[in-house]
């Protein structure tokens, strides 16, 4: 379902259930299964295609390349289209790719199909935590995000192994087979969930939607509630009760003019727009409170207005502030600038752990430092949720960053002890993914009508992230060795954490007194 006009796809299923998050985490575990598992199977497919283990590390760089450079798009036509129809195209594609990956005669042929894989996976991941979140109340959307994104998590320490022990008994493309069958059955239940249900006749002419506990109350599809603007022009008195059957946008703010923005209410089967309408005020009372738009037939606010027609949400209402505007594209930049660093930070650590070890004659304790990192991992991301939505998202990931240089620095100075060294990065991934959900949930809440976009932006950066630690701790890791690396790591998330710092909330960025 397109929406038309650049208007922001509409979500209306009410509500998340557990069977809706079982799913989205499904969904990550089996992609992120696919994103993990090639790493260990490459010197499989090298002695298949007789080609150099290091030529064939280009399966990992155009699976890279290719989700940073798609993932912003993806993120753009999600939010403009029906988020349930992108995601299933997505996994589609996602199994065509895997199964191509599989059925490969020759490495060229192997690589295009990583490719496709990396697009696909671009559209994903962003499309299910907007999805996820979306349907998710303030108080427990950080803490559904964690949920979910434990799937990629898990992935890390069950499905790569799982994918690694599957090549060695049964050959490589035997555990892409695998994940292409999966990633294609999951298509199916994806196509019926997020799908809007249908009301009964019966039923009321409103209904919450969305964020159900933060005031906001959305028009039923086939009527609207009564208007509560005086108009001069004879489109609406007070008191009239005025029903149209018409389009509903998003639960979360207005419209100013009469076109179709990301923030709009109701819109009529014309385009046009009558400001003031289905909009509770936030006494309850229903009735437009000071800075109230007026229909003058231009849809601009009426003399004495003082709103721009935006509304502002808080945890009790809506607010309608004098000087409303949406967050400056500069803070989106700034926040995913945070993850970038946050990444390089991580993934410099965990990129090259095996290989230090390996180098250190401690090879066979690598699948339990590994499997204690990714536990330590899946505490550290639902700790992180839970705090985000009982706290400002934005300190939670300044003190998870403040951590991260800590345990970094701490598992460089235990390296050579491996006992002391299995807590340290248990401890380490504790910190470090407790930033995750609280990122995301701070990237939602400042942008809810631009959410895939932002969540597309955010794993892009991520990436970006993840690439330069490669890039970079190799050649640290061959002229100094592993422990100056962590240093390296450590004294990233620094700036990082000071970029944080300087996000401002919603509320500064629209003019609102904090």
């Amino acid at each position: 379902m397109q929406s038309p006009h650049g208007e922001p796809a509409v979500d209306s299923v009410p509500g998340l259930s557990a069977g809706s998050v079982a799913l989205a985490w499904l969904t990550q575990f089996l992609v992120g299964t696919d994103l993990f598992v090639v790493a260990p199977l490459l010197p499989r497919i090298a002695a298949s295609f007789a080609v150099s283990v290091a030529g064939t590390g280009l399966l990992v760089t155009a699976f890279s390349i290719a989700y940073v450079v798609a993932s912003p798009f993806a993120g753009w036509v999600s939010d403009r289209w029906d988020r349930a129809s992108v995601l299933v195209v997505a996994l589609v594609l996602f199994s065509a790719a895997n199964a191509g990956t599989a059925l490969a005669p020759g490495f060229g042929v192997l690589l295009t199909a990583r490719v496709v894989a990396g697009l696909a996976a671009a559209a994903t991941g962003p499309t299910v935590y907007a999805l996820v979140s979306v349907r998710t109340g303030p108080r427990a959307r950080a803490q559904v995000l964690a949920v979910v994104g434990s799937g990629l998590l898990t992935a890390l320490w069950v499905g790569a192994p799982a994918g690694s022990l599957l090549g060695r008994y049964v050959g490589w493309r035997a555990a892409f087979v695998i994940l292409a069958a999966g990633t294609f059955l999951l298509a199916f239940p994806h196509a019926w969930v997020w799908r809007p249900r249908p009301t009964p006749a019966s039923g009321a002419a409103e209904r919450t939607t969305g964020r159900a506990d933060e005031g906001v109350r959305a028009p039923d599809a086939t009527a609207r509630p009564a208007t509560a603007a005086t108009a001069p022009d004879g489109t609406g008195r007070p008191g009239t009760d005025t029903t149209a059957t018409g389009r509903t946008g998003r639960p979360d703010a207005a419209v100013t003019d009469g076109t179709a923005h990301p923030e709009t209410a109701t819109t009529a089967p014309d385009r046009t727009t009558r400001p003031a309408e289905a909009v509770t005020a936030p006494d309850g009372t229903g009735r437009p409170g000071a800075g109230s738009t007026a229909a003058n037939g231009t849809g601009r606010p009426a003399a004495g207005s003082t709103s721009t027609g935006k509304i502002r949400r808080s945890g009790t209402g809506v607010t309608l502030p004098g000087t409303a505007r949406r967050p400056r594209a500069g803070i989106a930049v700034a926040a995913v600038a945070v993850t970038t660093l946050w990444a390089f930070s991580v993934y410099s650590l965990y990129t090259f752990l095996a290989v230090a070890l390996h180098a250190d004659g401690r090879a066979g304790v690598v699948p339990w430092l590994l499997v204690g990192y990714g536990i330590g991992a899946v505490v550290g991301g639902q700790v992180g949720g839970r705090c985000a939505d009982r706290a400002d998202p934005v300190r939670v990931t300044r003190s998870a960053l403040a951590l991260t240089a800590g345990t970094e620095a701490v598992v460089a100075l235990v390296f050579p002890r491996t006992g002391a060294l299995a807590g340290a990065l248990a401890l380490f991934a504790s910190a470090a993914y407790a930033f995750f959900p609280a990122q995301q949930r701070h990237l939602v809440d400042l942008f809810p009508e631009r959410a895939t976009a932002l969540l597309s932006w955010n794993n892009s950066a991520l990436f970006v992230g993840l690439s330069l630690a490669g890039a970079v701790g190799g050649p640290v890791v061959h002229a100094l060795g592993y422990p100056p690396l962590l240093y390296i790591g450590a004294a990233v998330a620094v700036p990082a954490w000071l970029v944080a710092r300087g996000r401002p909330d919603r509320s500064r960025e629209e003019g609102e007194p904090s």
